[in-house]
């Protein structure tokens, strides 16, 4: 059939196909909050489309009113200030990632822009029931590379410069709002610490090796501010967590395991004791360090299956928000009074999920050629698997969806690229390939200096393992990912060009030397965390390395079709990365359909842009693996897309665009 021409049978009218929009747009409630003091419900629900925070009585979730009014990219992230009157949030341009810190009065409704600087990136570093009125913040005003630190005030916007940072990437400020230590990056890719002497110079306080530096730092105070709380991996291999005590540098191990990093912890919001701590394999896993909590956990494991996280907070401790995560059903989130150890139901975060067909995700542990344990997660058609023995009847095709980062990890959950491509009839596999993190210091650093190398060998042991359970069927594969994922992507069809029927790079890179020469200047203080695990693009002798790992360069082998979509104002993967590939393919001949949008950054922040693309993508893959497809439709309405180059080789593509301009 010829690139472009409509599939009758895949485009068919399926009425088990899961629609795009319920998968891909905006969800019902998500990030649900309780205000300090628990009188107040918060979280982030569409309003006229978009994703507003809405706050309400605690007991009373439908009392619940939007109390911010984004009209455009939506809000993905806020926290209550302690005054209970006051919401902060961030917000950027179109993706630029210039934050900008809000503030939202709820008695008065006002919102108040605390940082209206044109093209300046302000953090939120410390918030403290014992300065309710106030915030410190980080802004890279005076130099794009580093952050000052100012001491704001939420209700007038009036700031005090307390630091002027020269030279630092990072703080730990304590509910005083002490600065208490410093980190930067070294020039071996470690890091220093420092503390502030009597004269209130800076003195070194401790060094951490590379080796140590993505899997040890600190989480927080105790309540007396002598103690912090310290992950650390040296020497060892998994990240543990130790009480350091900051006068005497002793340091008094309390919890571990062998096989994963701490991954997430529970302190008291006053006491601020551990209570317990999380760890992550293939599913979380929690370990109670106070028994007092021990009941509230046996009880909340009981109300629902899946797995269970504290996300919010009173500071008096009596109200708990609580979510339960599942893979093939929407997350579930509860109401938990802690005195009468009761969990009340709230709601889901995307209501119309439940009841569908929902597949499950299955881990899986698949050894690498060199003998590493990947830690994978897949997910199979729901007609393909009759006998429920998490392996389908026969081969399917699949979407080897790879993860960004790469300095990240997949999780067990629902999933929406997962179900998305199980409903349209692919098996998907995501996996946990060296350099991911999570799973131990020696497996982050197993990927130094690997992308495209032993990173995507890994990707293929994880293709060749599916194809040999009878997974995959191996001439149907897609790769498909985005950032580092994208890169994957690439790599997929320039390192091993006849592995992968077609692919789908999301803002990849394409070229990492040019990659590393447009960094970010806020990221410019932790450069050497990039030269001493992705090559020194500083050296002749790294150049070559970097140059020999760009699949831009590789663009002659390429054999299967490729989908790339790019945001035109991202920082971190600039639009040339997307356009340098493009025209080289172009310039030989090879079939190339690139999507680019011009109010989005790294990734697709806008539902509509999101939908737009997942419904091109969806086509695509349909054309090369053979799934089924919902037809492009409406899914264009509203998003900010233009197609530079290949839009005939996508299935209806051409005469959506015609039919919106």
């Amino acid at each position: 059939m010829r690139a472009g021409e409509q599939n009758k049978n895949n485009s068919s009218p399926n009425n088990s196909l899961i629609s795009r929009e319920l998968l891909f747009g905006n969800p019902d409630r998500v990030t649900t909050r309780i205000s300090p003091d628990g009188s107040k419900l918060s979280f982030l629900a569409p309003k006229d489309g978009v994703l507003n925070v809405w706050v309400g009585r605690a007991d009373l979730p439908e009392t619940a009113k939007p109390v911010t009014n984004d009209t455009d990219r939506g809000i993905r992230s806020y926290t209550w200030a302690y005054t209970n009157q006051h919401i902060l949030y961030l917000q950027d341009r179109n993706g630029d990632e210039n934050w900008r810190i809000y503030s939202v009065n709820l008695s008065s409704g006002e919102i108040l822009d605390l940082t209206p600087f044109e093209g300046v990136r302000a953090e939120i570093r410390a918030l403290s029931p014992k300065h309710p009125q106030e915030a410190i913040i980080g802004l890279n005003k005076r130099d794009p590379e580093y952050h000052d630190l100012y001491r704001l005030n939420i209700e007038t916007g009036n700031m005090t410069l307390i630091l002027e940072n020269r030279e630092f990437s990072g703080f730990e400020i304590d509910d005083e709002f002490e600065v208490r230590l410093a980190s930067n990056m070294t020039a071996d890719g470690g890091s220093e610490i420092f503390i502030t002497a009597q004269n209130g110079s800076w003195e070194t306080y401790l060094k951490i090796e590379m080796e140590d530096a993505l899997t040890t730092g600190f989480s927080g105070f105790n309540k007396s501010n002598d103690l912090i709380y310290f992950i650390d991996s040296r020497g060892r291999d998994t990240a543990a967590l130790y009480a350091l005590n900051l006068h005497t540098k002793e340091s008094s191990f309390l919890a571990e395991d062998p096989k994963s990093d701490l991954s997430g912890l529970m302190i008291h919001p006053t006491e601020k004791n551990v209570q317990a701590v999380a760890f992550y394999y293939d599913r979380i896993q929690w370990k109670i360090m106070d028994p007092s909590t021990q009941q509230d956990f046996d009880l909340l494991h009981n109300v629902e299956e899946g797995d269970m996280t504290v996300v919010s907070r009173s500071l008096d401790d009596k109200v708990w928000i609580v979510v339960f995560t599942r893979d093939n059903g929407p997350a579930r989130y509860y109401r938990y009074d802690h005195e009468a150890r009761k969990a009340s139901f709230l709601f889901t975060d995307r209501e119309k999920l439940a009841g569908l067909p929902l597949a499950k995700m299955t881990p899986a542990v698949i050894k690498s050629r060199d003998g590493l344990d990947l830690v994978c997660y897949y997910t199979l058609p729901l007609q393909s698997d009759e006998n429920s023995d998490g392996l389908p009847e026969e081969p399917q095709p699949m979407v080897l969806y790879v993860h960004g980062g790469p300095w990240a990890r997949d999780y067990w959950g629902l999933d929406s690229i997962h179900q998305w491509l199980a409903n349209r009839g692919y098996a998907v596999l995501s996996v946990n390939f060296r350099g991911s993190t999570g799973l131990g210091k020696s497996f982050i650093n197993a990927g130094n200096l690997e992308w495209g190398k032993k990173m995507h060998d890994d990707l293929i042991d994880a293709v060749n393992w599916s194809v040999q359970q009878k997974i995959a069927d191996p001439k149907k594969i897609a790769i498909m990912g985005g950032s580092y994922g994208g890169y994957a992507a690439l790599a997929g069809l320039t390192f091993t060009p006849r592995t992968f029927a077609c692919a789908v790079d999301i803002v990849g890179p394409s070229n990492l030397i040019t990659l590393m020469e447009t960094i970010p200047p806020y990221w410019k203080p932790v450069i050497e965390q990039f030269t001493k695990r992705v090559g020194d693009f500083q050296t002749e002798e790294g150049r070559k390395m970097l140059k020999e790992r760009s699949p831009l360069n590789y663009v002659a082998r390429i054999e299967r079709p490729l989908l790339i979509g790019q945001g035109a104002n991202d920082p971190r993967v600039k639009q040339n990365e997307s356009d340098q590939i493009v025209k080289a393919m172009q310039a030989k001949g090879l079939p190339v359909t690139y999507v680019l949008y011009g109010d989005e950054g790294h990734g697709f922040a806008r539902p509509e842009n999101r939908l737009s693309f997942y419904a091109i993508a969806e086509a695509f893959l349909a054309e090369h693996l053979g799934g089924s497809f919902q037809p492009i439709g409406q899914d264009f309405g509203g998003a900010n897309l233009t197609v530079p180059a290949g839009a005939g080789e996508v299935a209806g593509l051409s005469q959506a665009l015609a039919e919106r301009s």
